[in-house]
């Protein structure tokens, strides 16, 4: 059957974390007491006001086509947002909406790479970002950072990768898998580099804007340098913050000409993202915000109970997390305590050992590390834990 497979498939390899996932559920159907740590979806329900808004929209009648990239109320909420949050301006040419934030990337990539263009994504990233630009026919380049550097690209690394073929350069802060933050001296040292080189796009990820632990305000490479906007793509969603990963509904602001190309990619595979689905995001953008706090006070207290939890174990060191709801510690000592091979290994013995669902770091892009996610209950945490140090 593989002759009849394209190239590109072949190219792309299986989601690590999906993969993970799947065989956790399996082992969960067999009546195995799996505890959760992989999944990076917040474990609370979406709020209540978010859930009427798509019960009305329902009964009255909002279950046709929308525009491809959007109904114009969302649209303007996104606007809004923009300059509520990040004191940006955009326009309804400049905004869209899309099937969840991956499918924001996904439309972007296909829409300005072509073959022999190159792409910088800092390693650690999120698994989802080379295959994606490989399926847009260009080439990743990875440039690895670790925990000596906070799992974040310096300037200098930045220099070193940029040549003639350099279309994208990706930045995701906070990030997954480290919940590393950068600073905005850090951002502005990265974008005095990028205004070196006028042919480099920059695409921000921010899905995990609201959901941080530092006490400080939040700030992407475009606020840090707002000369940069007109060459930059933020990428958003309501998936992480209002606890709405199955809704799917994400969103993106760039310059209009690449929203135009973006657009005309969506019109061609899903169209439009679900009505219902945008009517409850417009609530989430424009109702309330409290749900915001008290789930990120949530995080906060179990990112503190597990990163030291994590570091009285010997083979394991946890840097501390800024936001999103992971941290990322180096477990390069466990393993070889343990005698196993690598991250890879190890993640399937602490699933079919001690029943615990991880990624490994080597999804990542990082070997020699391991993904938690906190996303989950302060119970499946500290039985994690105890299960581990038990080794």
């Amino acid at each position: 059957m593989s002759a009849y497979l394209s190239n590109r498939v072949a190219k792309v390899k299986p989601s690590a974390t999906l993969a993970i996932t799947a065989k956790a559920n399996a082992l969960k159907a067999q009546g195995v007491p799996i505890v959760p740590m992989g999944s990076g979806e917040p474990d609370f329900e979406t709020p209540k006001n978010i859930q009427q808004a798509a019960i009305y929209a329902i009964k009255n009648g909002q279950t046709r086509y929308t525009a491809v990239d959007g109904t114009l109320d969302l649209k303007n909420a996104i606007i809004d947002k923009f300059k509520r949050d990040n004191n940006l301006d955009y326009t309804q040419t400049e905004v869209m909406v899309s099937s969840g934030g991956k499918q924001i990337f996904y439309n972007l990539c296909q829409a300005v790479l072509n073959k022999g263009d190159e792409v910088i994504i800092p390693a650690p990233y999120w698994v989802s970002y080379p295959d994606m630009v490989i399926l847009a026919d260009a080439t990743p380049v990875i440039v690895e950072t670790g925990l000596e550097q906070n799992f974040k690209i310096t300037p200098e690394q930045l220099e070193t990768n940029i040549n003639k073929n350099t279309k994208l350069f990706v930045i995701n802060s906070p990030s997954n898998p480290t919940g590393a933050i950068y600073s905005k001296t850090e951002l502005q040292a990265l974008a005095s580099v990028l205004k070196n080189h006028p042919q480099v796009l920059i695409i921000s990820d921010d899905i995990y804007e609201h959901i941080r632990w530092n006490n400080a305000a939040f700030i992407n490479i475009v606020m840090a340098d707002n000369t940069l906007k007109k060459r930059s793509i933020i990428l958003n969603g309501v998936s992480k913050a209002y606890a709405m990963t199955g809704w799917r509904i994400g969103y993106g602001a760039a310059p209009g000409l690449i929203i135009k190309a973006m657009k005309k990619i969506q019109s061609q595979s899903t169209s439009n993202p679900c009505s219902i689905a945008q009517a409850a995001a417009l609530e989430a953008l424009n109702g309330e915000q409290n749900i915001i706090t008290s789930m990120v006070d949530a995080f906060a207290q179990r990112h503190e109970f597990i990163v030291n939890a994590l570091n009285s174990i010997d083979g394991i060191e946890c840097p501390k997390s800024q936001g999103a709801f992971y941290c990322f510690p180096r477990i390069k000592g466990l393993i070889k305590r343990l005698d196993l091979k690598d991250d890879v290994v190890f993640s399937t013995y602490c699933l079919e050992n001690l029943n615990i669902a991880l990624v490994p770091g080597s999804a990542f892009g990082a070997p020699g590390y391991v993904r938690f996610s906190f996303a989950t209950s302060m119970d499946n945490i500290k039985q994690a834990v105890a299960r581990l140090a038990s080794i």
